[in-house]
């Protein structure tokens, strides 16, 4: 008999853990699993992406922080498809889903932490640890989520570690070099950085302006390009207005062609506070850009520095513009950092290996 899972997101919009979360959904073994999505808020992007044939998608309907009516629909429906498992992503989901599965009586309760959390305030906390109290285990994709959390009070025996998957690179949506720099409107003769997600206080892209207009006048022959949209871009355009930098800094907004512009810049830039793991940077090593990352849990698991990409202290834009300098000077060295990076990707975050280790985590946590 069919195991019946159901797993609930605030939405699909284009984000790490909803796209982790649709591939999951995309390939775990419907004869094995039986599987719903629920989406709390919205839909969005990704719902293009996941296969309902396989899947079946439910929207709450969501629209305020607090909303008792969602709870109560939410345990309703929940009530109704009587899974076998609830697995829950993200703090909203992490909270309404938890709650309304326990009233449900759901038996098997999950949840996922995807990312360091400094912005959490102490309710929020506060609540993460109560819920704890019922959950039968936390899966995440950091080793630093574990200790972020371990260290407010979780118990860190709850988490499960299941690396981020990535998709192998699909041939139709390859283009030339020309092509993508025509499309970012940049002179193909240029060496192009590129930085690509939402555009969030968090994302860190004030020193990697910085960075890039020190290394613009340094070479003279550099771009640097943001793809991506969010709540900071009128901050960060009046900064890089300020510090003159107007020329060769692009900021280009959301752009669904990222990933056929992306194999053809000459690094990768990721300048986070704090992260998970990011989907942008496996992406960047799949397709041979090398990877400046700051030092940050998350991005260390991914980029072992001088091996497989370069480090840098979170806000030292000096080593950023000088270690980017030598790189694009040292062939041999971007070299060796592609093939290592590419290895990585190939032994450790093959997309299946991602399904295949939660479906076996699923069948543990039923018997358990």
């Amino acid at each position: 008999m069919r195991k019946r899972v159901c797993w609930i997101i605030p939405s699909l919009d284009r984000g790490g853990a909803e796209k982790q979360l649709v591939m999951l959904a995309n390939r775990l073994d419907p004869s094995e699993f039986d599987a719903t999505l629920i989406v709390l808020s919205r839909t969005g992007p990704l719902e293009s992406e996941l296969d309902t044939q396989r899947t079946r998608l439910i929207l709450i309907g969501k629209e305020r922080r607090l909303d008792p009516r969602v709870w109560w629909r939410l345990a309703q429906t929940l009530k109704t498809l009587r899974p076998d498992l609830v697995h829950t992503w993200i703090f909203a989901a992490n909270a309404y889903g938890r709650t309304a599965a326990k009233w449900a009586g759901v038996k098997c309760i999950l949840a996922s932490e995807r990312s360091v959390d400094p912005w959490k305030s102490t309710w929020q906390l506060v609540l993460d640890r109560a819920l704890a109290r019922f959950t039968k285990g936390i899966t995440t994709n950091s080793p630093g989520v574990v200790d972020f959390y371990a260290d407010r009070g979780i118990d860190r025996r709850l988490f499960e570690i299941i690396p981020n998957g990535i998709e192998p690179r699909d041939p139709k949506k390859e283009i030339a070099r020309a092509e993508a720099f025509q499309r970012l409107g940049i002179d193909p003769k240029r060496r192009l950085i590129l930085s690509i997600g939402r555009l969030w206080p968090q994302k860190g892209y004030k020193d990697l302006i910085w960075a890039a207009e020190m290394l613009r006048v340094l070479r003279g022959n550099t771009s640097y390009a943001i793809l991506g949209e969010g709540p900071e871009r009128e901050r960060l355009e009046e900064y890089r207005d300020n510090v003159r930098a107007t020329s060769e800094v692009y900021l280009v907004g959301h752009r669904d062609d990222a990933i056929s512009i992306l194999p053809h810049a000459d690094l990768l830039w990721n300048g986070s506070l704090y992260e998970g793991q990011s989907n942008t940077i496996l992406e960047a090593m799949q397709a041979g850009v090398p990877v400046m990352a700051s030092d940050i849990p998350g991005n260390r698991d991914l980029v072992r520095d001088g091996e497989t990409g370069i480090l840098f202290p979170v806000g030292d834009v000096d080593r950023l513009m000088r270690v980017s300098n030598q790189l694009l000077n040292d062939e041999p060295m971007r070299k060796r950092l592609i093939d290592a990076a590419r290895d990585q990707i190939l032994k450790e975050h093959d997309v299946q290996t991602m399904v295949d280790r939660h479906a076996d985590y699923y069948r543990r946590m039923l018997k358990s």
